[in-house]
């Protein structure tokens, strides 16, 4: 059994609407020093038997379905045999 992350975020030069209201709100709180921020989804994939790569498997799931790669990246890791 293999466990895969697969970790999206906003490509470079992409707005990140979520982390701009999070940086507006912290600031709001008091946090005046943080200077950027970012968002990441991040998915924990358990694949069972050995039906092909993992890593395979997971990067065919990020581009049919998880990921818009015109405004996203992606980086996928094993996590666990």
């Amino acid at each position: 059994m293999a466990r895969v992350r697969i970790e999206i975020r906003y490509r470079k030069g992409v707005e990140d609407p979520e982390a701009l209201t999070i940086k507006k709100n912290l600031k709001i709180l008091g946090f005046n020093s943080v200077n950027s921020i970012s968002t990441v989804r991040s998915y924990e994939v358990e694949f069972s038997g050995d039906e092909g790569d993992p890593v395979q498997e997971a990067h065919k799931m990020a581009e049919k379905l998880l990921v818009n790669p015109v405004i996203h990246e992606y980086d996928i890791s094993i996590v666990g045999e």
